[in-house]
C-alpha cells in the first residue's frame, strides 16, 4: 500500500508565536496518528519557482491515514492555534510504493 505524505511549504511566517503553538499541538496530533516527521525547517535550496522558506515533510503508512489525521479533532485544534499566523502551501500526496 502506498504511503501518504504531508508536504508543507511556508511562504511567509507573520506570527512566530502562533506557529510555535501550532507546532506543539500538531506534533501531538501527528504522532498520535502514526506520522513521522522527516523534514521540519532546515536549509533549503529553491529552484525554478520554488520558495526558500520553511518546508515540512511528514510520512504516514497510507494516504488514507494522512487524510484522516488532517481531519482529526486534534489537528483541527492545531490549525485553530495557527490561524492566520502563516501563509503556506499544504498538500497530502500519495507515495509511489
Amino acid at each position: 500500500m502506498p504511503k501518504g505524505y504531508w508536504v508543507s511549504v511556508y511562504r511567509t511566517v507573520s506570527d512566530p508565536e502562533k506557529l510555535a503553538a501550532y507546532n506543539k499541538l500538531a506534533r501531538l496530533a501527528v504522532e498520535a496518528g502514526g506520522g513521522r516527521t522527516f523534514v521540519r525547517g532546515g536549509r533549503v535550496v529553491a529552484h525554478d519557482a520554488g520558495i526558500a522558506e520553511r518546508t515540512v515533510l511528514v510520512e504516514f503508512d497510507s494516504f488514507e491515514q494522512a487524510v484522516a489525521v488532517r481531519e482529526s479533532a486534534a489537528y483541527q485544534e492545531a490549525l485553530a492555534a495557527l490561524s492566520d499566523g502563516v501563509e503556506r502551501d499544504f498538500r497530502i500526496v500519495e507515495g509511489t510504493d
